[in-house]
């Protein structure tokens, strides 16, 4: 053993270091062209499939789920056995679907992809779920085959299931996504550039309801009560700061800042990085209000949990949130459909009125990323169609 260590030339200190580092954060890395390899009887318990040391004399481990072990072990694992050098079949034929999702930052979009290329290849090869067979399946069609059955697919979302454009375009992006992916690491030679989507209008209705409606909603939890406190509370992010659910979701205790007066999320769109946003007076008393009363010490946990029977403690959800609005507009006696995105554009459109139409300060709240939305939200609260069409009215 100590024989095969000082066979690697007049390096022992950056072997053993790179060795311990490699065995702590789990590199792999592809092999170089003037490698020489080793295969030792130490490392790991029967899982290291290979090392190698490259041109630069650095060491690397190829393996599976190994026991670390110290650097001062690395000369005493005489007993393990290793396993045959790897084939090198992971590299030549890598699973793109895993890649395509595992480079996915949000937790949401990695659920919509993968829901959404399920879905795929339910239709094209009728199996339960998409392998890495499967998936290889369809990247080794030729560019008029593959062009064929994405084409298929998409009238059948349209003609058979009658699915909105939206949806339709979020399910043949993903496809895309997986073959631009597929293309650029070599596994096809194709990339679906003549699939296009169908045209969508967005931000269709953006007026919610108004203020007077609101304050009715706010009125409708019995504040005396712990799930009454915690209902307020959202209802106040939501209006207050114009907040998605799944950013209401997404916080935690630690997150609130009670001198700052701010709480920090997960915005949209920006992965792990977190935002903050500054709170107003009453939603920083109604959120303080709830967690007094539910005594909570640990600041690791959800900031808004669940309180039925079935799921008590756990973080409460985008869904329940959801239906925790819808619930609460009913009990107010609203006829149009609530939801938490429908109460963002109410406190966006209020913010306009209030502001007389200030896009840059409103921004500050939405935080759009691209301002022409908030023109949207502009134009439909100004309703400048209907002013025309009256003034047109008068002119005959």
């Amino acid at each position: 053993m100590e024989a095969r260590l000082n066979s690697i030339p007049n390096r022992p200190s950056r072997q053993m270091f790179s060795l311990y580092f490699l065995m702590l954060f789990d590199p792999v890395r592809r092999h170089s062209p003037t490698v020489e390899r080793l295969r030792p009887r130490f490392l790991t318990t029967g899982r290291c499939r290979d090392v190698e040391r490259d041109n630069l004399g650095i060491v690397n481990l190829h393996y599976r789920n190994p026991k670390f072990v110290s650097a001062t072990d690395l000369t005493r694992r005489e007993d393990i056995a290793p396993l045959p050098p790897s084939s090198g079949q992971a590299l030549d034929n890598p699973d793109v679907l895993a890649q395509l999702l595992a480079a996915k930052r949000s937790p949401r979009t990695r659920h919509a992809y993968a829901g959404d290329l399920k879905d795929f290849f339910v239709f094209a090869f009728g199996c339960e779920e998409p392998t890495p067979g499967i998936t290889q399946e369809f990247l080794s069609l030729d560019r008029f085959a593959a062009l064929s059955l994405v084409l298929r697919y998409k009238a059948h979302l349209r003609d058979e299931r009658g699915l909105a454009e939206a949806t339709r375009n979020r399910r043949l992006s993903a496809i895309k996504s997986l073959v631009r992916l597929a293309n650029q690491l070599g596994q096809c030679d194709f990339n679906l550039s003549e699939v296009s989507g169908d045209k969508v209008v967005r931000y269709r209705d953006t007026t919610g309801v108004s203020k007077e409606v609101y304050r009715d909603l706010l009125a409708v939890p019995d504040r005396s009560t712990l799930k009454g406190k915690r209902d307020y509370a959202i209802l106040r992010l939501l209006w207050d700061n114009a907040l998605r659910r799944g950013e209401i979701e997404g916080a935690d205790i630690k997150d609130i800042d009670t001198e700052g007066r701010t709480l920090a999320i997960f915005g949209k769109g920006r992965g792990q990085q977190k935002e903050t946003v500054s709170l107003s007076r009453p939603t920083l008393d109604a959120i303080l209000d709830w967690l007094r009363e539910r005594r909570e010490l640990d600041i690791r946990q959800p900031l808004f949990i669940a309180l039925d029977r079935c799921s008590r403690g756990h973080r409460l959800t985008g869904s329940a949130i959801h239906k925790l609005v819808a619930k609460i507009a009913a009990a107010a006696g609203v006829n149009k459909k609530m939801s938490p995105h429908r109460v963002r554009h109410s406190g966006i459109t209020a913010a306009l009125d209030a502001t007389g139409g200030d896009v840059r300060r409103v921004q500050k709240l939405s935080r759009h990323v691209d301002l022409n939305t908030l023109m949207i939200y502009d134009d439909n609260r100004k309703n400048v169609q209907g002013e025309i069409s009256d003034l047109l009215a008068g002119l005959v």
